[in-house]
């Protein structure tokens, strides 16, 4: 049986309301995830990854009633990030419903709580973000809260730290590239995938779906998009979009192809 690359939409929620900003910064009011949903069920999505990006910079913590209500209308597998700091936190998010707990800055500050959660649901279900910025003097440097802290380590690194904790997929996203819809990073995918050997999901400027075969020819398991799903032209116009199945399937020769 043929396995297709997964093409998964990531939405982002402040304060309980859809947002996209730009390099992290400037959040735009998209609308109502729940309604993003709906829309993502019917275009028959692979999976969905939300993420409340203000939940560990504020304090707010895990959006369990967000959870409840996302769960009660995904049709397909969700990861949810945002605010989760311990094991007990995400047997309570997957017991809901949700199939992945997405994790950043708890993996630097407390990295105890990547092998916690990975033993108490499995490696498959442990998913830990990478955020990577250029460094003037070249490669990347990796950061936690949305951003504002930079780590000591590579996102090879960190990556690498996080497979050794037990995460079994890597979130690996750039910072300069996120909305800006000028292609992915590719250089970063490529090192990020060469540091482990758990799946990597490329995110941060997808601009069309000819940038997804690259990606996957870089080294990404899983391509992901926000800006691209949710945001039509130059004027940001709110628009869910999604490939049709027969280009998901095409995909897979493209990326194939982009590896001979």
């Amino acid at each position: 049986m043929s396995v297709f690359p997964r093409v998964i939409p990531v939405l982002l929620v402040s304060d309980g309301y859809l947002v996209k900003p730009v390099r992290f910064t400037g959040d735009q009011y998209v609308g109502d995830p729940i309604n993003a949903v709906r829309i993502f069920n019917e275009k028959q999505v692979d999976e969905l990854v939300i993420c409340d990006i203000d939940a560990s910079v504020k304090g707010t913590g895990v959006n369990y009633n967000l959870i409840e209500e996302i769960a009660s209308e995904a049709f397909m597998p969700v990861g949810y990030g945002g605010g989760v700091a311990s094991a007990a936190e995400a047997r309570r998010i997957t017991g809901i419903g949700i199939e992945k707990v997405v994790m950043n800055t708890a993996a630097v500050e407390h990295p105890d709580v990547v092998t916690e959660v990975s033993d108490a649901l499995g490696a498959s279900s442990t998913v830990v973000s990478v955020d990577a910025k250029k460094k003037l003097t070249g490669g990347w440097d990796s950061y936690i809260r949305r951003g504002r802290t930079k780590t000591r380590m590579s996102p090879a690194e960190a990556a690498a730290e996080a497979q050794r904790l037990g995460a079994g997929e890597i979130l690996v996203s750039s910072i300069d590239r996120e909305s800006t819809r000028s292609g992915y990073d590719l250089k970063l995918i490529e090192a990020v995938s060469s540091a482990v050997t758990v799946p990597i999901i490329a995110l941060g400027g997808a601009g069309s779906f000819d940038d997804f075969a690259p990606a996957l020819a870089a080294g990404a398991s899983a391509v992901a998009a926000g800006t691209m799903f949710v945001m039509n032209g130059k004027h940001r116009a709110v628009l869910i979009s999604y490939p049709t199945p027969a280009q998901v399937r095409g995909l897979a020769e493209a990326s194939l192809g982009g590896q001979r």
